[in-house]
């Protein structure tokens, strides 16, 4: 599985929301138990933004005194998520 197609299950999934993005990785690569690296998941957050699939992460939420990282759908991240896990379903049932 892709870097970007792994997100997008482990955001349909789970929920991460950490301090930096280095914790978010951390917690992605917990939660996903894949080795995907440091580079290919920027990559891959960076294209889900870019697609629309995926909320900015960085946020300072009222009265915070820092910004915090969330790995958080869109609804057409959700949209894109599960037609993934449905085809994902077609090719384990088919072999």
């Amino acid at each position: 599985m892709d870097a970007i197609a792994l997100l997008l299950a482990t955001a349909l999934r789970h929920r991460i929301n950490e301090p930096n993005i280095e914790a978010g990785f951390e917690r992605f690569s917990a939660l996903s138990g894949s080795a995907v690296e440091y580079g290919a998941f920027c990559d891959a957050v960076a294209a889900c933004l870019r697609d629309g699939l995926i909320r900015e992460p960085i946020r300072l939420p009222e009265g915070a005194l820092q910004c915090h990282w969330h790995l958080e759908l869109t609804p057409d991240g959700v949209a894109a998520a599960r037609k993934q896990c449905k085809q994902s379903v077609r090719i384990i049932c088919a072999l």
